[in-house]
């Protein structure tokens, strides 16, 4: 698999990055896998090229971070050898200073992930969304600390409005201060309206891009009949919400240009994020390893403009602010 610069750094990263939320403890969310299919997937992905892995200390209250470091030191023999990104920001107690990007917050939050994911730094840290109530300066300042100690080498955000970006960046520049080098967003075909103005600004910036939910939970890979055909698909209140009432004319569009080119609905879908300019690497989640395969034959599947133009056309705008 392609190695790509993570935006405007000098950091390589795999085309495709294998987020972690879908290992962990079935009492966060019942769709996700134990720690044992966390091994088996990291090692498949390993074995496909992939060198970039995602998680955050949120997910199943740190578990997945355990089980990320676990699978990566069973699988690569030299820390050198992988890219991994961890994020700060949701509650991980109950406590007033458990959540949030205060400076205490983000000192406490990067120790407890070291301790979990059993490294001595992360690559990419990545705020997992903007706190309103802690002043910017402090959290930009807290971000650059953790850098100067070693203990991250790049930081990244995620899922903000782009004034709250921007106020962040700018926060940092007359400073000297660290600034992110990623973006993290919810992007994918039937979701695409940070194309107004998030990025874009990250296009002219250098800042990379690194889509979540890049078939939007799955629908973009099924047909309509079958869109709650899964178990997350049923349970999951979020992934309704988002995309009830979708427009399925892009699924079926997805669909008839799959079969043309004797490829899957998902690869497809993979191939249209990898053809924007401002994508360095979706992140992919995987319960299958046949999710995890066709998002590595993805990058080998090229589409034409025609077939752009006709993935694009009917897509609706809809609400902005479903994440936030």
């Amino acid at each position: 698999m392609e190695q790509v610069q993570l935006g405007s750094t000098g950091l390589k990263v795999s085309q495709i990055c294998l987020g972690m939320m879908s290992y962990g403890d079935t009492a966060w969310r019942d769709w996700v896998l134990p720690a044992e299919d966390g091994h088996r997937f990291v090692r498949a992905a390993a074995e496909a090229g992939v060198t970039f892995f995602d998680t955050a200390d949120v997910y199943s209250q740190g578990l997945s971070e355990e089980i990320t470091g676990q699978a990566l030191r069973a699988v690569f023999s030299r820390r050198e050898d992988y890219v991994l990104a961890t994020k700060v920001f949701m509650p991980m107690g109950e406590g007033p200073n458990d959540s949030g990007l205060s400076r205490a917050h983000v000192l406490d939050g990067i120790d407890a992930s070291l301790r979990r994911l059993g490294v001595d730094h992360i690559d990419l840290y990545q705020i997992h969304r903007f706190d309103p109530s802690t002043p910017v300066e402090e959290t930009m300042e807290a971000l650059h600390d953790v850098v100067r100690s070693g203990k991250v080498r790049y930081i990244g955000a995620s899922t903000m409005r782009t004034w709250q970006f921007a106020k962040l960046q700018r926060a940092a520049a007359p400073h000297g201060w660290t600034e992110f080098v990623s973006m993290q967003d919810h992007y994918n075909l039937l979701y695409r309206e940070e194309e107004r103005d998030l990025l874009p600004m990250c296009l002219d910036t250098g800042v990379a891009v690194l889509p979540w939910s890049p078939l939007a939970r799955g629908r973009v890979a099924r047909p309509e009949e079958a869109a709650d055909a899964t178990p997350r698909g049923r349970s999951d209140v979020q992934f309704r919400e988002d995309y009830e009432g979708a427009d399925f004319e892009i699924v079926r569009t997805v669909g008839q240009i799959a079969e043309s080119k004797g490829v899957s609905r998902a690869q497809v879908g993979i191939a249209w994020l990898l053809s924007r300019p401002v994508v360095t690497a979706p992140v992919i989640g995987a319960t299958k390893l046949a999710h995890l395969e066709d998002a590595v034959a993805a990058t080998e599947v090229v589409l034409t403009s025609e077939e752009i133009d006709r993935l694009e056309a009917p897509y609706k705008p809809r609400p902005t602010d479903m994440h936030r």
